[in-house]
């Protein structure tokens, strides 16, 4: 019989641990933190494919390119998910190994730089919420509105942003790949930043889009048609909780779809915040998943001997 399949999908922001501590160098120490737990996964016996998150380094690159503007040219978004698929990739791929080795453990890793196919007809497209880059003023604004076309808003009294489309993810193009890698027991690293968003053009070919893929969406996708037994969402709380920050708040042991369908029916997990991975988590169950974690990265070991973190089954 195969080994049960994790699916593990680690935010951006735990690949930067301080705010302060941003630099290359920053970054490869928190992935190694990152592998150190994943790699408690594979000792327990899982097969394991790693998704990741993107936002502050897509960030990074975005500004980069902004201040070079008058000597190179702009790098495209999706060009700009696909930069951080291979660093990060990198970086968690070096670190795992490293640390399975020194675990005495002998697994293969591979990166696999995944597109992901939306629907150039979302209605997400006639609506962008999602907001990326630097932040300008009201005639820089107008000015890159103008020039490049694109759709800027101004954020909370900060200055003027870029936004661009959230649409929903429908195919991982890369999927038969990961699961020929999967059948030879490597462990897989994959759609990063949610994929890179790709549609289809008149032709039926493929061609990228300034969009950016909610990472547990697409994480979830990539899980439901691998058949995953485990799907695990990382994120910066130990559990999920109702009345988040609130006198009442009380934190979840465990949940059923029932019971999550309910709290995400009264609005206790925000759109911005909890509510997509309880949206990816209820889409798993559904889809006949057995079982999702949710907590922070450090907490894995505790959380796969479900000492901590949320659990939720069908």
């Amino acid at each position: 019989m195969k080994q049960p399949l994790a699916v593990i999908a680690i935010g951006g922001n735990s690949l930067i641990l301080d705010s302060k501590k941003i630099t290359v160098a920053d970054q490869y120490h928190a992935a190694s933190e990152t592998s150190h737990h994943v790699a408690a996964l594979v000792a327990a016996g899982y097969r394991v494919v790693v998704t990741h998150g993107n936002g502050p380094q897509v960030g990074f690159i975005l500004l980069r390119s902004d201040l070079a503007r008058n000597v190179l040219h702009e790098v495209p978004l999706d060009s700009c998910v696909a930069d951080t698929q291979g660093a990060l990739g990198y970086q968690i791929g070096q670190t795992l190994d490293n640390e399975l080795r020194r675990r005495r453990i002998r697994k293969a890793i591979a990166t696999v730089v995944t597109q992901v196919l939306v629907d150039k007809n979302d209605p997400a497209f006639s609506n962008p919420t999602k907001p990326i880059g630097s932040f300008y003023t009201e005639a820089e604004a107008q000015k890159h509105q103008a020039e490049s076309g694109w759709t800027l808003k101004e954020d909370a009294g900060r200055g003027w942003r870029r936004v661009v489309a959230s649409p929903k993810p429908l195919k991982i193009i890369e999927e038969n790949t990961i699961k020929l890698l999967l059948d030879q027991d490597v462990i897989v690293i994959a759609g990063g930043g949610g994929g890179i968003p790709v549609r289809e053009n008149e032709q039926g070919n493929l061609e990228g889009c300034a969009a950016v893929i909610d990472k547990d969406l697409a994480s979830c996708l990539l899980a439901k048609n691998l058949q995953a037994d485990l799907f695990i969402i990382s994120t910066g709380v130990d559990k999920v909780a109702v009345d988040f920050k609130k006198p009442t708040q009380r934190f979840l042991d465990h949940l059923t779809v029932a019971e999550a369908k309910k709290y995400l029916a009264e609005g206790q997990f925000p759109a911005g915040s909890m509510g997509p991975k309880i949206e990816a988590a209820i889409d798993f169950l559904e889809h006949g998943g057995k079982k999702v974690i949710i907590t922070q990265p450090f907490l894995l070991e505790e959380a796969i001997a479900g000492r901590n973190g949320t659990h939720i089954v069908p």
